[in-house]
């Protein structure tokens, strides 16, 4: 009974302390949502970027993107620098643009960022001797697969068919199998 007595007057000593913050508490709540709704209705403004400048002439804009998306954006490698917006692909892409403005064709281009970045910038790699690999790749790992599946089916039937018993084995089994259950000992 003392326990209880003395939990009581704690709470009751605790809930008079709070009793005269209940306004404070309060009006801190209403601060802080007020706080967070302006917070959410500002952060589309705090996080938007620059919009990437376009070409004045639609057609160049147009051959921009077509060269865009010939190339890799190598910090993404799954997209094209037309998809990306990683920095170093807006960076390439305004280099593009700038090519583009200064008369270079589109062959001019691409070959210029496959001398700087190698063949791995195209997002479609050429086939010749350095790049066979990489064509082939998937197919010689789909054999490599497939063969490995093959040996290990192969293997797993021949120790079935090796895994009958012998008469005697059978006796012995059928002899176990007959013999009275071993009585677990139950836990209470």
């Amino acid at each position: 009974m003392r326990h209880v007595n003395i939990i009581l007057s704690t709470a009751l000593r605790t809930t008079v302390f709070f009793v005269p913050l209940i306004p404070l508490i309060k009006a801190s709540l209403k601060t802080a949502l007020i706080s967070v709704v302006f917070l959410m209705l500002l952060s589309p403004v705090v996080s938007a970027k620059e919009a990437t400048s376009m070409a004045i002439d639609p057609v160049m804009e147009k051959i921009v993107i077509e060269i865009s998306e010939e190339l890799r954006c190598l910090v993404c490698q799954n997209q094209t620098i037309a998809d990306s917006n990683a920095d170093l692909a807006v960076d390439l892409k305004t280099q593009v643009r700038e090519m583009v403005k200064a008369g270079q064709t589109q062959e001019e281009i691409v070959e210029y960022m496959v001398e700087r970045y190698g063949d791995f910038i195209r997002y479609r790699p050429p086939m010749k001797p350095t790049t066979v690999l990489l064509w082939a790749g998937p197919f010689l790992l789909l054999l490599i697969g497939m063969t490995v599946l093959f040996i290990n089916l192969r293997k797993r039937s021949a120790l079935l068919k090796d895994g009958d018993l012998s008469s005697d084995e059978n006796e012995r089994l059928k002899a176990l199998l007959e013999s009275e259950p071993v009585q677990k000992e139950s836990k209470s």
